[in-house]
């Protein structure tokens, strides 16, 4: 059994966000982090692999320093690691980095008993989309918005959290599952893990190891085979400080609803 899980180095969005004149992020000029909800995703798997037994591949579509990223994820107990990276593939929007993503996880392979993990959304673009379109493409069932996994055979049974309450739903394998953060705690790096990592499989897909694969179409990659690129993009304004009312008196009450009033809350 594998269990491969997308990960995404992203921009440190605690900081400044550059963007380059055309629509694209300037992500030499950020500070990077592995995106918090694919660390979810990682625990996922690592906590299936305790269970099972199952080979943990971690998969992301980045520039070469992506590396670092990926052995950092090693560190935490994950087998082997696969930066899919090529100048063919940059600006990518999340219609054509699914392609590609599909693309090399159908260059890994997936058998009957095997899973996918993603996060639920990368914190650079929060659409939610990457997930769901790698399992149009491949053909795999999917269920997002994971909070709780158990597998059971070749049964996964999901509790998919919802706005307002819990969904239960089981899936037959191989299938795809985007992770949320309430489904787990990530583990940290081990000392043993973070020696182990650069002994570990390490592979690099470029854009010739993938061109035979039908998805890979020059025309649905990279940014002219993007249909969606970004207009804006900016840090929000920080909220000024909030104001602290202290009593449960009807004075106190009154003078709060005032306030809220003014403001047109109610």
């Amino acid at each position: 059994m594998k269990i491969i899980v997308c990960v995404k180095q992203v921009p440190d969005t605690s900081g400044k966000v550059a963007v380059n004149p055309d629509g694209t992020l300037n992500r030499a000029s950020m500070a990077t982090i592995t995106n918090p909800d694919d660390l979810n995703a990682v625990e996922a798997a690592l906590k299936l692999k305790e269970e099972t037994g199952a080979e943990v591949i971690v998969i992301s579509m980045g520039p070469p320093p992506a590396e670092g990223m990926l052995r950092e994820v090693m560190a935490r107990g994950v087998d082997r690691a696969v930066l899919v990276s090529a100048r063919e593939f940059g600006g990518s929007d999340t219609y054509a980095t699914s392609q590609i993503l599909a693309a090399a996880i159908n260059k890994i392979g997936v058998e009957a008993e095997d899973v996918v993990f993603c996060g639920r959304q990368a914190i650079d673009g929060d659409t939610a989309q990457v997930g769901p379109q790698i399992a149009e493409k491949l053909g795999l069932p999917q269920v997002s918005y994971a909070a709780d996994i158990k597998k059971e055979g070749d049964t996964l049974t999901i509790q998919r959290m919802l706005e307002d309450g819990y969904m239960t739903i089981k899936v037959k394998t191989p299938c795809l599952i985007t992770c949320i953060k309430e489904l787990n705690t990530p583990r940290y790096m081990s000392v043993e893990g973070i020696f182990d990592c650069y002994s570990k499989p390490y592979e690099v897909f470029d854009y010739e190891a993938l061109k035979d694969d039908p998805l890979i179409d020059p025309s649905t990659i990279g940014l002219k085979g993007s249909p969606t690129n970004i207009f804006k993009s900016f840090t929000p304004p920080q909220k000024g400080a909030g104001m602290m009312m202290e009593g449960a008196d009807k004075e106190t009450c009154d003078k709060l609803a005032g306030i809220l009033a003014a403001k047109h809350i109610i």
